[in-house]
């Protein structure tokens, strides 16, 4: 039995309770959530050789708590945001943890159940808003990743300010986080590929960024510039362009990036090098969405990112990101809304991702790696009844490859967001 809850920060709500818009604009969820992953190594290569494990599964239930204030009247409006995590063990066994579902004790049991309470103060002048305590940035350079069954969060303060029209300025520091499977606070941590390898347990004492997004032409395109620090481990430049244009009964659109990363400071991780384009273009026409994309790494890193978290690569998918040193891939997706055949809320995805050409290396010497992913998702939401908006998701992944473990996956995931007020 493992329990335990940080509060990033309190608040003397009572006092402010007696203010106009703190309580008339709060709001408040309650999303449950049950979650049940499993993976097999079907050819053990890599990091879960380590573990001497050929499989991972287990299945549990989340609950996620959100609560986010008003502001109080005048200038300066004051707020509080807060959120309240608890995961429980439904099924799992020593020799299948490591989902990311469940913490993992010291005795290799995963814990029967895990919590956090966390808080954030909210300041407002104009349309510039400061936070500061427990934050769920997503950002370019640190996505959301809302991935398993309770979501990451990160201890700082950030900075949002959209006082000129279309134009969307950020900046933050972030000095420790909580994993998706954690429940305490810890150092942020780093994930470097590098060959057939991905360095993951170099540490740093803080996460800094600043960017700007701005969008034009009625919305329909949006430019980013972007920087990120992971101190004395890596820094970080991305810049973005998206565009959706209408063309008679068609949506086209383009999703293009690129990053730009070396080491910093201490270089705790040693010398980083890497450089990564992305593109991602889309035809739209009714119930038919179809993708292209192409990604290309350079440099003698794969991308480096925050541990655990996914970054917007156009080619990164549930289980392999084709972010290896010199890789290339190509992907073709096709999404289906069966609401077009009279069945609203049922909608597929279908993808398939191809790598090669990764500067990989094992006992007998350096090779050229390859690799390739399937993934099919289908998701159905409850229009009417008693069960409307619960939303069930059924992934189905085959993901294969030369120079690291080959994977067969399911998940399953049935939630539902209760508006309390």
């Amino acid at each position: 039995m493992m329990a335990s809850s940080g509060m990033a920060l309190a608040l003397p709500v009572a006092a402010l309770a007696a203010e106009g818009g703190f309580i008339e604009d709060s709001t408040a969820t309650l999303t449950a959530r049950n979650y049940y992953f499993s993976r097999d190594y079907s050819d053990i290569v890599g990091s879960p050789a380590a573990q001497n494990k050929s499989r991972a599964e287990e299945w549990a239930q989340g609950f996620i708590l959100n609560f986010k204030s008003g502001y109080t009247p005048g200038t300066v409006g004051f707020g509080v945001d807060a959120i309240g995590l608890l995961g429980l063990k439904l099924d799992s066994g020593k020799g299948r943890v490591g989902t990311g579902l469940l913490p993992v004790q010291e005795d290799g049991e995963s814990a029967d159940e895990y919590s956090r309470l966390g808080a954030a103060l909210k300041v407002k002048l104009s349309k510039t808003e400061l936070k500061v305590g427990e934050l769920q940035p997503n950002l370019p350079v640190l996505t959301f990743s809302d991935i398993r069954l309770l979501p990451p969060s990160y201890q700082g303060a950030s900075l949002v300010s959209q006082e000129i029209s279309g134009l969307t300025l950020q900046g933050g520091h972030l000095r420790s986080t909580s994993l998706r499977d954690e429940a305490g606070d810890d150092k942020i941590r780093a994930l470097i590929p590098t060959g057939s390898v991905y360095r993951r347990t170099t540490v740093s004492d803080g996460f800094n960024y600043a960017g700007a997004d701005y969008a034009f032409n009625q919305n329909r395109t949006s430019v980013g510039a972007w920087y990120a620090q992971l101190e004395d481990i890596y820094n970080q430049r991305f810049f973005s362009l998206k565009h959706s244009q209408p063309l008679g009964a068609w949506t086209l659109g383009a999703n293009l990036g690129y990053f730009d990363s070396a080491e910093d400071g201490n270089e705790l991780a040693g010398e980083i090098d890497n450089q990564a384009f992305y593109s991602l273009l889309s035809a739209k026409r009714g119930a038919h969405t179809l993708y292209v994309g192409y990604q290309a790494m350079f440099g003698e890193n794969g991308l480096p990112r925050v541990f655990a978290n996914v970054t917007p690569l156009g080619n990164e998918v549930p289980t392999f990101e084709f972010a290896a040193p010199d890789e290339r891939s190509w992907q073709a997706r096709y999404d289906y809304d069966f609401s077009s055949l009279g069945i609203p809320g049922l909608t597929t995805t279908v993808r398939y991702i191809t790598g090669d050409n990764v500067d990989a290396a094992n006992a007998g010497g350096r090779f050229e790696g390859k690799d390739w992913e399937r993934d099919l998702d289908i998701a159905y939401v409850v229009q009417s009844g008693p069960l409307k908006n619960v939303s069930v998701r059924l992934r189905n992944v085959t993901a294969r490859s030369n120079y690291r473990t080959d994977i067969d996956e399911n998940r399953l995931i049935i939630s539902y967001t209760l508006a309390l007020f």
